[in-house]
């Protein structure tokens, strides 16, 4: 179901860049979801979305986009994908995402677009314009099995039409890599899964891997993943509720173990684990080991 609101503001202010991703002006053109990952996180209740699979259109947002922008004294890295992928399936009819680059192009501000589809190439010429300043694509990839991405993820594009659009994107000198995250507890967290991620980001381009080995667990998004595990993955519920209780960070098995892997796979394929940010002012970046 789609639904059009109006938006009282489009960006959000991070007092600080983060240190993850670079982002300084959080930005979502959509409320809501339509890829239905079972783990996603912004089911929470902190984020007061009563039913995520309900697509609300910010329809003001271009509006509101270009007053915000014209008005900002700092320089900083917009990013868009921590709580909506810019790039479900409506944005190929209704081009918010689309029209929102060519604003964000025309106030010179540098991007990082974070997402799961592969519908990022078609704007693949504005982000090439953003990217005289600063541009970056990273693409969320916790599996490089399709079919089982078909059921933790079954509304985005497969994990090999992901590699294929960040090969493209690279080609075209776009600033690309992963965020794989999250890792699924008895689901994703093994050596042979780690190394299959890395040796097919090394051999499409990607020039980062942001990792988190774990995920979280909290209210709403528990019950709603439990429900699906229930589904899934029948005899793995129980685990989760032994293993975690009520924790909200809950890290993978023998994460010391994959971390180690994982870091000696990106040293041996040369690619970073922190990603280059937009410097502006502060060229600092921070290790996440």
């Amino acid at each position: 179901m789609i639904k059009e609101i109006r938006a009282k503001k489009i960006l959000s202010n991070l007092k600080n860049p983060d240190p993850w991703f670079g982002i300084k002006y959080n930005m979502n053109l959509y409320r809501g979801c339509e890829h239905g990952c079972i783990y996603c996180d912004s089911r929470s209740q902190c984020y007061q979305i009563d039913n995520f699979d309900i697509i609300h259109v910010k329809i003001n947002a271009l509006e509101l986009l270009k007053k915000e922008l014209s008005s900002k004294r700092e320089k900083g890295t917009v990013g868009t994908g921590s709580m909506s992928d810019p790039y479900i399936p409506i944005e190929k009819e209704l081009r918010l995402t689309r029209e929102a680059l060519k604003v964000i192009a025309s106030y010179y501000f540098p991007v990082h677009v974070i997402t799961k589809s592969d519908l990022v190439v078609r704007d693949k010429d504005i982000l090439q314009d953003i990217n005289r300043i600063y541009g970056a694509v990273s693409f969320t990839i916790t599996t490089c099995d399709d079919d089982l991405a078909k059921k933790i993820e079954p509304r985005a594009p497969s994990p090999s039409s992901r590699y294929r659009a960040m090969e493209i994107l690279a080609e075209a000198g776009i600033y690309t890599g992963l965020t794989m995250m999250p890792i699924l507890p008895f689901i994703e967290d093994d050596e042979e899964n780690i190394r299959c991620i890395v040796e097919k980001a090394a051999a499409h381009g990607a020039k980062y891997i942001i990792p988190s080995f774990g995920m979280t667990l909290r209210d709403k998004q528990r019950a709603y993943y439990y429900k699906q595990l229930d589904r899934l993955f029948p005899e793995l519920r129980r685990k989760y509720e032994v293993k975690y209780g009520n924790q909200y960070i809950c890290s993978v098995n023998n994460a010391h173990k994959l971390i180690g892997k994982f870091k000696e796979l990106c040293n041996r394929y040369n690619i970073k684990i922190v990603m280059d940010k937009y410097h502006g002012d502060n060229s600092e970046q921070l290790s996440l080991f």
